[in-house]
């Protein structure tokens, strides 16, 4: 099938292969912007187009940047009501051990 494509579906993603822009017959020449060499043009287009493409990369590594500092987060979260809880344990232990103390020299 020999169809052209369209912006949204090149044929092909490499700039070296697609057609060049060509200026548009609507506008009288010379009235906008002097034309760009072909090679810095393609260049840019080049650039942009792995830009673009890098930009899920980037956003998943910033993702999983996220997600690993909210595990890190609730792992010291988790560890820190663990050790209050058994300071708690720890305090209850000595208060009997000292009621228990006390009993035994009072008799």
């Amino acid at each position: 099938m020999n169809t052209a494509g369209t912006i949204d579906r090149p044929l092909t993603h490499d700039p070296k292969k697609q057609a060049p822009m060509k200026p548009s017959t609507s506008e009288p020449a010379g009235s906008a912007i002097p034309d760009f060499t072909t090679s810095g043009a393609n260049t840019s287009r080049q650039n942009r187009t792995r830009e673009m493409q890098l930009i899920p990369e980037a956003m998943a590594r910033a993702h999983m940047r996220e997600r690993m500092q909210e595990a890190e987060r609730e792992r010291l979260a988790v560890r820190l009501a663990m050790a209050r809880r058994m300071q708690r344990r720890a305090e209850r232990a000595s208060l009997r051990a000292r009621r228990a103390l006390a009993m035994a020299v009072m008799q």
